[in-house]
């Protein structure tokens, strides 16, 4: 102890008067080193030592057992500086260690319920997203675009009666159908919409229906600006007859309409209180419609810009593909500018349907594009073009189509190149492909680019593989994966991979449903987003949400909350959390005077009369203003025993069916989604409980720019 006590007496006056070095003398050690040479030598002098009289048991005073912790704690600094300054630790540069972090990244700790009753883990990735959404599109997309294609009164031929007739849909009323909404009482009222009208929306959950008169196959939401606060619209193109079908190997062309429904100012908590109406419908003759895009951005512009004649203002740029092999793409007016223009001239307004067909000699659409070259622009050779994307980011001039056999074709819709633009009489365009690859052995039923990043491209065909494509090297795809036969796919903005429906022809027991699907880069396993026991036609995103929507052969459509999927989602708890039911619609027998008549079976027919004459749909609303107690509430319920318990029956006409569903890309009506299927019944239905903190900042910031931009903009007139 007294040898101890000595050595570190020593120690300290060392340290308080350090020796002058002398002249031509080696520097002297650190003095952590030196510190750690002295203690390794007691230590050894310690085990080495012989002594009995060390060995007896020595109990340190407070003052030596201060010092020593102290001595201690300037050692444990030294060393830690040492370290820091001979081996400094290595910092992945960015943009190169980002599987490393991801993959190492664990989730905040988000503890207790949000105000809407989710739990707040579960609606922190929504907040994430709108924010991350908000910032991406202020650089990707564009206020102006196309200033070229303005929409022009001239070529727009007002048809006859007799002359729209061969377009219209065949059925001039809607099924029997009554809506039930979760929370009020069911009054037990049935439905009838005569072909183009509508129900006025619900006064509490907003909710709007309305009968487009056939089978819906086809729908896209217009896009407006940030804060624009504009009518919205949604185009709907549905086949002529209910039991309409077509062969996928051969080309189909006939007369087909596209519909622009108005729905009206919609807000993320508000709706509209008029019913939705039919703006106007053009006829065209190419077949039947199986995709169709708006332009991103840069389309829209106010209803009241001023253009002189016979310029009409703009509302947006509308491609579509159709079963002949072509795509079309229109340039679409605001109706209020359409029914002036049109009033001017002395038109008859007949029924708000304009004819855009190639045989007139004035004509609506802007461009077609074709496969081939200007020698040879066979359309057969590709066959029908089932999916079309239009590039997301500015300035929008690239458009992209799958077909039937396989290929993937790119347009440039701005080229000025003598081999891929041929100016037509009419003064429309006709546009060759400047890209076209075989990305698929079978029909390309599915395809999205990536919004964050142009150069990468997505495709899904059927032979039951998926496909990530780097349109910079398509020698070989990034990455190829053979799973169930899918139907199609979203791709969210803030991830690195795409959500997917899938048919259940070949999916395992209890894994057919939505999946998400890494790009690869992540190596991520796939994540199981719901389940469901029949065929998923359609599904949606919502960047702002950070939520996805899918609708089912079994007229269930469900919505999903997404975990933050930057982050691995294997250990995600309870996804069954995340999702919940927006509608259920279920076919039931009725007799011919109502539903309260005896009970029948559903006839085992696939003749939309007999089916309709002996049944009627109904809808079972949730209220999706709140989570509170959600998965004690019966829609809920339902849902867990449909997943497990649903029965697809096959040999009867699946009127239910929903075959579209489609989320409002616009930040105004950021929370609204619609929904169509073999019924001719398209429904719009507000999700205000998913409502975020972050989207309710963003408004009036965005309409205070808006004001700034445009000045104040009153809602377009209807006709």
């Amino acid at each position: 102890a007294l040898l101890y006590l000595q050595e570190l007496a020593e120690e300290l006056m060392s340290a308080c008067q350090p020796p002058a070095p002398a002249e031509g003398a080696p520097e002297p050690e650190p003095e952590h080193v030196q510190r750690k040479r002295r203690s390794r030598r007691r230590k050894e002098e310690d085990t080495d030592s012989d002594d009995p009289a060390r060995d007896a048991d020595f109990v340190p005073s407070q003052d030596v057992l201060r010092a020593e912790e102290e001595e201690e704690e300037e050692e444990e600094g030294s060393d830690t500086l040492f370290s820091e300054a001979s081996e400094p630790e290595l910092e992945a540069p960015r943009g190169h260690g980002g599987r490393t972090a991801a993959t190492g990244r664990s989730k905040p700790q988000c503890r207790g319920l949000a105000p809407n009753g989710f739990h707040n883990s579960i609606m922190a990735p929504v907040e994430k997203s709108s924010s991350l959404t908000f910032s991406l599109r202020e650089q990707k997309h564009s206020q102006w675009e196309f200033p070229d294609w303005i929409p022009v009164a001239h070529r727009w031929t007002c048809l006859s009666d007799s002359e729209a007739a061969p377009y219209l849909p065949a059925e001039e009323k809607s099924p029997l159908f009554s809506i039930h909404r979760e929370g009020i009482k069911d009054d037990g009222a049935l439905y009838r919409l005569n072909r183009f009208s509508s129900l006025q929306p619900h006064p509490e959950r907003l909710d709007g229906s309305f009968f487009v008169g056939g089978p819906v196959w086809a729908m896209e939401w217009c896009p407006t600006p940030e804060g624009s606060a504009a009518p919205q619209y949604v185009a709907v193109s549905c086949h002529r007859s209910m039991e309409e079908t077509h062969s996928a190997s051969g080309l189909h062309s006939g007369p087909a309409l596209l519909q622009l429904w108005g729905l009206g100012v919609l807000q993320t908590e508000q709706g509209s209180p008029d019913k939705a109406r039919l703006a106007y419908a053009i006829a065209a003759d190419y077949g039947c419609v199986w995709d169709m895009k708006f332009c991103p951005s840069g389309a829209w512009e106010p209803p009241t810009t001023a253009r002189t004649h016979p310029q009409m203002s703009r509302l947006g740029l509308l491609a579509a593909a159709f079963s002949d092999g072509r795509v079309v793409v229109y340039s679409l007016p605001h109706p209020g500018a359409l029914h002036h223009a049109k009033t001017t001239q002395g038109w008859h307004w007949c029924g708000a349907v304009t004819h855009g067909s190639p045989l007139a000699p004035q004509v609506q659409c802007i461009a077609t594009l074709q496969v081939g070259s200007i020698q040879a622009g066979n359309a057969s050779e590709c066959g029908q073009c089932f999916s079309l994307s239009w590039m997301p980011s500015k300035p929008h001039h690239h458009l992209a189509a799958g077909f039937y056999d396989g290929t993937v074709a790119v347009w440039n819709l701005l080229t000025k190149s003598l081999l891929q633009c041929v100016h037509q009489p009419d003064a429309s365009l006709k546009l060759y492909p400047f890209q076209c690859f075989l990305a698929h052995d079978h029909a390309v039923r599915s395809i999205e680019w990536c919004k964050a990043d142009s150069n990468f491209l997505v495709t899904v065909g059927s032979d039951r593989k998926i496909k990530f494509w780097d349109l910079r090297r398509l020698y070989e795809p990034i990455n190829s994966i053979k799973r169930f036969l899918s139907t199609e796919v979203a791709w969210l903005l803030p991830y690195n991979g795409i959500t997917v429906a899938q048919d259940n022809c070949y999916a395992s027991y209890g894994l057919c449903g939505i999946h998400y699907i890494d790009a690869g880069y992540l190596g991520f396993k796939a994540y199981f987003v719901a389940p469901r026991k029949g065929t998923v036609w359609s599904i949606s995103g919502s960047d702002w949400l950070n939520t996805v929507a899918a609708g089912d052969i079994t007229g269930e459509l469900v919505a999903a909350v997404l975990p933050d999927l930057a982050v691995n989602p294997l250990n995600v708890k309870r996804s069954s959390d995340r999702r919940f039911p927006v509608y259920k619609a279920d076919l039931l027998p009725c007799s011919p005077d109502g539903p309260e008549g005896t009970k029948q079976a559903l006839p085992r027919t696939h003749h939309y009369s007999e089916m309709v004459a002996r049944s009627y749909i109904r809808f079972q609303d949730t209220d999706l203003r709140s989570f509170q107690n959600f998965p004690s509430r019966e829609p809920m319920c339902r849902m867990h025993m449909q997943e497990l318990k649903a029965e697809l029956s096959l040999d009867r006409l699946q009127l239910e069916a929903l075959h579209k569903v489609r989320f409002s890309p616009n930040l105004d009506s950021q929370g609204w989604l619609v929904s169509g299927g073999q019924a001719g019944i398209v429904r719009a239905h507000c999700l205000a409980g998913l409502a975020s903190s972050v989207g309710h900042q963003l408004l009036p910031e965005c309409r205070a720019r808006f004001s700034l931009l445009y000045g104040d903009t009153p809602s377009s007139p209807g006709p």
